[in-house]
């Protein structure tokens, strides 16, 4: 079998490291793998993992060089003629939709997110079979589109267990982080993603102040990058934390290769996002690492967390129920490891992508 994933970018993001490590896992089972994308830091991951990456700009969104596009990318995809083309984005699908009329290839979307209703994002509703990451996404689709049933599967993002996984903690990354940040004897609370404002920071640093009066060593970690057009609001975000005389209590890390670490070393592990989560990656890859979860009550983090039992819901912007939760998530115990490999491992994610895939051959 030869498969093409198409993805506009291939930088951080839980839907670029779930193309790569699916061509990982497509090469170990002698399955042709390409990835067509306008290429980013995890570019060479794909060669160096036995897959083949193609540099071509399904990216843009500049109508002025969409037709030249089309025809460069009708070449590519009749010189490989693959049996499966799998889109995952709504500019490769448009792209893909008009190469594709005459060489009439299987064509596979994955819904990632609750995209805006409209035209534009109809797109990925016309593909041979669509892959939802949560039930979530799922009625969201069904509700707007009337996707039919029979053409939607729903596969949550699959999680490494070799990856994350408590057996395999990295003790000297540890010992480094923490001495580096000053972590040592913290009770320590970190919410992982690129900072912006949808993922409600603002909460996130107010639940810590309401929560440092019963734990004075708590220390709240934002670990993600910054975009140039975000630098305002992380300088917002400064602001408050002075206002508030957080200095010591909250720290910026940066973007950081070993997620699977920060977890490890966390006590608990906060999702405040304002926008619904169309699966939710960091929270199921912290519950297999066995730390309690707390997030706002929306989205594809409903179908991973259970409540009071590998973590709790908060609604959105309410930093005293967020507060309150993360003093209750001290007293959780669970195997989170054994919950995720029954329910969102990525061996199962690969295995029903694939049955996808042989359904339309």
């Amino acid at each position: 079998m030869r498969i093409v994933q198409l993805l506009p970018e291939l930088n951080e993001g839980g839907v670029e490291r779930g193309v790569v490590e699916l061509n990982r896992e497509y090469v170990k089972l002698g399955i042709e793998s390409y990835v067509i994308s306008a290429g980013g830091k995890l570019e060479n991951q794909i060669n160096l993992d036995g897959g083949t990456f193609i540099k071509f700009d399904v990216c843009s969104k500049n109508i002025f060089t969409t037709f030249s596009r089309i025809n460069g990318l009708k070449k590519i995809l009749k010189d490989l003629n693959p049996n499966i083309i799998h889109v995952r984005s709504r500019v490769p699908a448009w792209l893909v939709y008009f190469a594709n009329k005459s060489l009439k290839i299987k064509v596979v979307s994955t819904v990632h997110g609750f995209n805006s209703v409209g035209f534009y994002s109809s797109i990925m509703q016309k593909a041979d079979a669509v892959i939802c990451v949560s039930n979530s996404i799922k009625e969201y689709i069904q509700k707007h589109y009337q996707t039919s049933e029979s053409k939607i599967t729903v596969i949550p993002r699959g999680i490494d267990l070799q990856l994350f996984n408590e057996k395999n903690i990295d003790n000297r990354f540890i010992v480094n982080f923490k001495k580096e940040f000053n972590l040592e004897n913290k009770f320590i609370v970190s919410s992982v993603g690129r900072v912006t404002q949808l993922k409600d920071y603002e909460t996130f640093i107010k639940a810590i102040l309401i929560v440092k009066n019963e734990l004075p060593n708590i220390v709240g970690l934002i670990v993600g990058g910054v975009r140039s057009d975000k630098e305002d609001y992380l300088n917002s975000l400064k602001n408050l934390i002075k206002k508030l005389a957080l200095e010591d209590n909250i720290i910026f890390t940066g973007s950081q290769s070993k997620i699977e670490q920060i977890y490890a070393l966390s006590d608990v592990v906060i999702s405040s996002s304002k926008k619904p989560e169309s699966f939710g990656r960091a929270v199921a890859e912290a519950i297999c690492m066995n730390k309690p979860v707390i997030a706002t009550n929306h989205g594809g983090v409903k179908d991973i967390i259970i409540e009071n039992e590998n973590g709790f819901f908060f609604e959105v912007g309410d930093d005293k129920e967020l507060a309150k939760n993360i003093l209750k998530s001290r007293n959780l115990k669970f195997n989170g490891y054994n919950y995720i490999y029954s329910n969102f491992s990525l061996e199962n994610m690969l295995n029903k992508t694939i049955e996808v895939y042989k359904r339309l051959v």
